[in-house]
């Protein structure tokens, strides 16, 4: 049973790191992202953010989808700092169910649902990648993706911790 198990997440790994992985792109500042849509649960347009007072500076507030409460950070500030505008492009990104975890990212920019294979993987020589951020990517018109990792973000011991 054990053997079958490890199989089967040696299957879900090639699946989910196989060229043919379905992503999303999104733009934050000058930097486009990609995040697994497997790692997503929902997207919705963006509703009224509850603000929750004393928490930290990407924190964004609270908001109720479908019944439940979903804790909101800026992606951008989360990753970088830099605070962006939001408008009528702007989303919520649900993170997976699978994840126990009722949160989300709000992003400025939603670039769509791509394929890996539209993308070929960058070799990271020396340096280290930001936090979140596992590959980097070329596209066919020569622009820098960096790959996300949700689940890490939200297992990282700051994103825990929203109090200021």
């Amino acid at each position: 049973m054990a053997e079958n198990q490890q199989n089967e997440q040696g299957a879900q790994d090639t699946d989910s790191t196989g060229m043919s992985a379905t992503v999303l792109g999104f733009l934050i500042g000058e930097a486009r992202y990609l995040v697994p849509m497997k790692e997503i649960g929902e997207v919705i347009q963006v509703p009224e953010v509850v603000p929750v007072p004393y928490t930290q500076l990407w924190f964004l507030g609270i908001i109720n989808a479908h019944g439940n409460l979903f804790g909101i950070t800026d992606l951008g500030v989360y990753l970088s700092g830099d605070s962006e505008p939001f408008g009528v492009k702007s989303r919520i990104l649900l993170v997976a169910n699978s994840y126990k975890m009722n949160c989300g990212f709000m992003v400025p920019t939603l670039l769509g649902i791509r394929s890996l294979s539209e993308f070929d993987q960058e070799q990271m020589v020396g340096g280290e990648l930001r936090n979140g951020v596992t590959h980097v990517y070329r596209d066919r018109e020569g622009r820098q993706w960096f790959g996300l990792d949700l689940g890490s973000l939200i297992r990282e011991k700051r994103f825990l911790q929203i109090e200021r």
